[in-house]
């Protein structure tokens, strides 16, 4: 990297310079290609040129303590990192560093000597912006399913972290909070962050920990749904940070924290809860949930840092400013509530296969807001499997599901849902739970951590559970391996629920008043 030769603003001079060269480029004539209008976008640290069937991105020349773009030579390293960090996960739409020559008032794209440098992309409609998207009512689960796997597939081939500095608990708590110091004309500032400082101490360690446990990881670093498009339907994250490596040598956590937070503050936290279990699913980063809340409250002073220095910039109008302050200030009240206590609870599902203890689940964890562990799938983890990777062929039949290996099933599930309720969250276990000192251990678990405890009872004729599993089988899409001899031996040796246990039951029916319902026994006082 360049040696930083400015640490300030540059001069206004400079500035208006750069604002001629923003002008002269909205003329079509500048490309080397057909374009036949070009349109300006301007964000807080950069200019955006709709050229034809390509962008130019063009940094601004500024320097805000989080980033510097101050000299010529440092925007060309930038937008050549840009490309390196964003061919990752959008190969298709980054085609290179480009220069722009001429003059201020007479530029030319691809023109040398360079007066300035760009990142040249592939055009693409701004309607495809997973945020508008999400808007217009067009993003469906399994766009959210995509995106998931996406990220755990990114994060899983990534490089961890070499310096012990970066993801430390010292750096994660500058980034954080950094963003307080360009804040403070905003109402409950002080108040989020005396809130961000205590959950900061509060999770210390478990930031050291993580580091240490390779979790920090050269990531995409500013994943908001603005910087996801659907091409070709699918889900393309794009525009990751290159400015600064402290902001994109994150913990993974940090980064799926970020779309997260996105999807709960635009009124789609059922999209939010499916995405973060779909990626935990995939990753078993369930450790991560300690520091998440922090890190949804981090990702949304972000946002409203963004929209303060956007409308301190000179250009906008009044009205335009306005809706850029209510933003900021919808962005810090959200923070100050993902920092509010939490209040943990415990469900186990109960039901032979089939009965659709899965789709109760998924449905559960949408309405509540809750973690969802799948015995199907930790099991397999335990043996070093994939979720839907055939066990009968890599380790034979019948050895994933001797007595030992389920002891070890829900010895782990335990061990999970220990940890996720320690961390604040809601717990939903999906197993079949059909031994009763199988469903004591998690009752005992529930009473020793003082927290709600519900057993969702799932039942089904079993010509109607032969029938299920049986498609299931043939779709071969769900981690279960359960066929029908498996569900009639299953029947037999069930123990059903005894009439105490019929107590912390709640009948499942696919209605309001059910969640309604469910909802108040979770608020209730912690079993006696």
């Amino acid at each position: 990297m360049p040696r930083v030769q400015n640490a300030r603003m540059n001069s206004e001079a400079e500035y208006a310079d750069r604002q001629r060269l923003i002008a002269a480029l909205g003329e079509p004539q500048c490309y080397p290609h057909p374009a036949r209008r070009v349109r300006l976008i301007e964000t807080h640290i950069s200019w955006v040129l709709l050229a034809g069937r390509h962008v130019y991105k063009i940094k601004k020349p500024l320097a805000l303590g989080f980033l510097d773009f101050s000299t010529l030579e440092m925007r060309r390293y930038y937008c050549d990192e840009e490309f390196r960090l964003n061919r990752r996960l959008a190969p298709g739409l980054y085609l290179g560093t480009v220069s722009v020559g001429g003059d201020f008032d007479h530029p030319k794209i691809g023109a040398q000597p360079a007066i300035e440098y760009a990142v040249k992309m592939r055009r693409f409609s701004a309607n495809c912006l997973m945020d508008r998207q999400l808007a217009c009512g067009e993003i469906t689960p399994q766009h959210i399913d995509s995106l998931a796997a996406t990220l755990a597939q990114f994060h899983a081939a990534l490089p961890t972290a070499s310096d012990s500095s970066l993801g430390s608990f010292a750096a994660v708590r500058a980034a954080v909070m950094q963003n307080f110091e360009q804040l403070q004309v905003y109402t409950g500032v002080t108040e989020l962050k005396a809130e961000t400082e205590a959950e900061l101490a509060a999770r210390a360690p478990v930031f050291e920990r993580r580091r240490a446990a390779g979790c920090v990881r050269e990531c995409h670093g500013d994943l908001h749904l603005g910087n996801i498009a659907l091409i070709d339907n699918v889900p393309v994250p794009f525009d990751g940070i290159e400015f600064n490596p402290a902001l994109r040598w994150i913990d993974v956590m940090d980064e799926i924290a970020f779309p997260v937070m996105d999807l709960m503050h635009r009124g789609r936290a059922d999209f939010a809860w499916r995405l973060l279990n779909c990626y935990l699913e995939t990753t078993g980063d369930y450790g991560g949930m300690a520091v998440l809340r922090l890190y949804i409250a981090y990702r949304a002073t972000v946002r409203a840092k963004v929209a303060m220095i956007r409308a301190e910039q000179p250009g906008l109008k009044p009205r335009a400013k306005n809706i850029l302050r209510r933003a900021g200030q919808s962005y810090l009240d959200f923070a100050l509530g993902c920092l509010a206590k939490p209040q943990p609870a415990l469900i186990i599902m109960h039901g032979l296969p089939g009965s659709g203890k899965s789709t109760f689940a998924q449905a559960a964890l949408e309405h509540l807001g809750a973690i969802r562990i799948r015995s199907d799938i930790e099991r397999k983890r335990l043996f070093g499997l994939a979720s839907l990777d055939d066990s009968r062929q890599i380790l034979g039949t019948g050895a994933l599901y001797t007595s030992e290996a389920t002891v070890r099933t829900y010895a782990r599930l335990a061990e999970l849902a220990d940890c996720l309720l320690a961390s604040g969250c809601r717990v939903i276990v999906d197993a079949a739970f059909l031994r009763r000192e199988e469903r004591e251990i998690f009752r005992q678990l529930a009473m020793g951590m003082r927290v709600p405890f519900i057993i969702a009872d799932m039942t089904a004729d079993m010509r109607v559970l032969r029938a299920r599993v049986h498609l299931r089988q043939e779709r071969r899409q769900d981690a279960s391996e359960a066929d029908v001899a498996v569900l009639e031996k299953l029947a037999q040796a069930q123990e059903p629920l005894a009439p105490e246990e019929r107590a912390m039951v709640l009948e499942y029916t696919d209605n309001a008043s059910f969640w309604h319902a469910l909802e108040q026994r979770l608020a209730e006082a912690a079993p006696r």
